[in-house]
């Protein structure tokens, strides 16, 4: 049973105020029983689009939940997709303040750099690839407003994916990268290895949850648009920072992307 409107608006003002606060609140399934994916989307969008309003300018997407690792870790076993706004990108090789956020994590990914605008019922790998300007290590911070990370997947999809920020590395002419299922990425803190995998952990491979991301907006009326960014998920497990890390990926073939947390 779907939620009424004034339930939706309760709740993406509870997750605003948590992010504002920065004080996770409790998780919204536990609380709203009739909570199902169409409501969680709404109240996603109904704390996106009050960003927009306030003069925030959507950069790109993210996927999530899209590696056995992931969705081992939190127990959600299924993909969902957040928005990337301009606020949330983070220089390369930058710092960002711990303060910022709530429960970070960070996750390594090949983002992708749309060269057109890409659509359909039916999209497959073939064709985002072929929509495809570039690709470049990234480092994704997710973080949540649900306390202690105690997510189902409506929680997270109201929540923007759990999207915190994210730092993209150099990018990388498709023509020029390789084969983007054999990547093989290494998460560092601190110079020592925490975490390691494939690009063919995401869905066996990273274009597949772009074209999942495709078909999934055209459902829903909308598209990615040329000069998007895309997140398509992390290689490996996420893992918790604190003030003072400072964190780095490789990508075989592909570079190296860093950021560093301030207290």
């Amino acid at each position: 049973m779907a939620l009424r409107e004034t339930e939706r608006r309760r709740a993406a003002g509870e997750l605003k105020t948590a992010a504002k606060t920065r004080r996770p609140i409790p998780p919204l399934s536990a609380r709203l029983p009739g909570l199902d994916a169409r409501d969680a989307y709404a109240i996603q969008l109904a704390n996106v689009g009050e960003r927009l309003a306030a003069g925030a300018i959507v950069r790109g997407h993210k996927v999530g939940l899209t590696s056995k690792a992931m969705q081992e870790m939190l127990g959600v076993y299924e993909p969902d997709y957040g928005h990337i706004l301009d606020d949330m990108l983070v220089p390369a090789g930058g710092t960002v303040s711990i303060g910022r956020f709530l429960q970070p994590r960070v996750e390594i990914e090949i983002a992708f750099l749309l060269g057109r605008p890409l659509a359909g019922e039916a999209v497959a790998v073939a064709d985002v690839l072929a929509a495809t300007a570039a690709v470049a290590p990234a480092i994704e911070i997710i973080d949540s407003r649900i306390a202690d990370w105690r997510i189902t997947l409506v929680d997270t999809i109201a929540d923007n994916a759990s999207a915190g920020a994210v730092v993209v590395g150099p990018w990388v002419p498709l023509a020029r990268a390789p084969s983007l299922p054999g990547i093989e990425a290494e998460l560092f803190i601190n110079g020592s290895t925490v975490a390691s995998g494939s690009g063919a952990a995401v869905l066996g491979d990273p274009a597949e949850a772009v074209a999942w991301l495709a078909r999934t907006l055209t459902a829903l009326g909308s598209r990615l648009e040329a000069s998007h960014v895309v997140m398509p998920g992390s290689c490996t497990k996420a893992v918790d920072v604190r003030a003072g890390d400072r964190v780095e990926g490789r990508f075989a073939g592909l570079g190296s992307v860093s950021v560093a947390f301030s207290s």
